[in-house]
């Protein structure tokens, strides 16, 4: 990253909510770590739907799945809200070439060609 896109960069977060430099796991730490285990969870999960063959355990794994990832976006919610999450904004000049390099592949898309002439 040279100087320039240093100085444009932005952070998106909100003010951090300070906890206890300790040995101690504090809040931020426990909440850190059952986001981990939800995003092994919901990977976990996918994989059992997948190949999951009976329609009754696949039906379960799919509330499980469901209620899995919910958490998993609460906990992220949550973490954002304290500050303990942060995201660099990006440059419109870069999203706009993204978008234009995914709709290319959109329009390459086999299955999409054949969504839209029905």
């Amino acid at each position: 990253m040279n100087n320039q896109q240093q100085q444009s960069s932005t952070k998106i977060q909100n003010p951090k909510t300070q906890v206890p430099e300790t040995p101690q796991m504090s809040d931020r730490d426990y909440i850190n770590d059952m986001l981990s285990t939800e995003k092994y969870m919901t990977d976990s999960y996918s994989t059992a739907l997948n190949e999951a063959s009976h329609q009754a355990l696949y039906s379960d794994l799919q509330q499980i799945f469901i209620d899995s990832q919910q958490c998993q976006r609460n906990l992220f919610n949550l973490m954002f809200e304290k500050g303990w999450y942060s995201f660099d904004a990006e440059q419109q000049q870069t999203l706009n070439q993204s978008y234009q390099q995914f709709t290319g592949y959109q329009a390459q898309n086999p299955y999409n060609q054949n969504n839209q002439q029905q």
